[in-house]
């Protein structure tokens, strides 16, 4: 059975990206028959800490030594989000952006699935490769200001370009953006600014 797998991090019930991804995935479910939704919810799972066995596995592993019994067991945790991840079909990422940048559940879920060997390799004389297939990836984010036409009031958007970059990193070579905002302020413009994406959310979903 093919798999969309998605991976939600915002806490609130009622936001912004919760309710396009919620949109989105209906609008998907209705157009693609058969599909497994794996719905993976960062603020009801939890994510190992990355130190002791499992930053020792990883340094372990980049100079090629046997791991032991503790490094084994930690490293076998993280390489099962990546089977998860990497056993989809289709990945849809549903994220706030928090002080220009990205929560740090979101944060803390990526540098646990970006391992050597995992999702990328490197060679001293070709550098870095990403060990995922690529497939196609959708980002929702969903922010205070608004960053889709500009008029952000001279904010940053930093969770756009690094989510980019770190998925292209490990194989997820076209991620597409629907940007959320303003979400806060005056509510015609809020309003605006939803309807507008989930026009955008409805039109992707029968072709993704």
């Amino acid at each position: 059975m093919p798999k969309l797998f998605h991976l939600r991090a915002s806490p609130r019930r009622d936001s912004a990206s919760r309710a396009g991804a919620d949109l989105f995935v209906a609008r998907f479910e209705a157009t693609h028959p058969g599909w497994d939704i794996d719905t993976l919810d960062l603020w009801h799972e939890t994510l190992p800490e990355f130190d002791g066995a499992a930053l020792e596995a990883k340094y372990a592993r980049g100079a090629g030594q046997p791991f032991n019994d503790p490094q084994r067991d930690a490293f076998a945790m993280i390489e099962r989000m990546v089977v998860r991840l990497a056993l989809a079909d289709r990945i849809l990422i549903s994220t706030p952006m928090w002080n220009f940048g990205i929560p740090y559940k979101l944060k803390h879920y990526i540098d646990l699935i970006v391992q050597p060997g995992l999702t990328f390799s490197f060679d001293p004389n070709s550098g870095y490769s990403p060990l995922l297939r690529n497939k196609p990836t959708l980002v929702i984010v969903a922010s205070g200001s608004d960053f889709v036409t500009g008029m952000n009031r001279g904010r940053t958007d930093m969770a756009t370009p690094y989510l980019r970059d770190v998925l292209r990193f490990i194989g997820l070579r076209d991620p597409r953006f629907v940007l959320i905002g303003p979400t806060v302020g005056a509510a015609a413009p809020a309003q605006a600014a939803r309807e507008a994406a989930h026009r955008k959310l409805n039109e992707i979903a029968p072709g993704f």
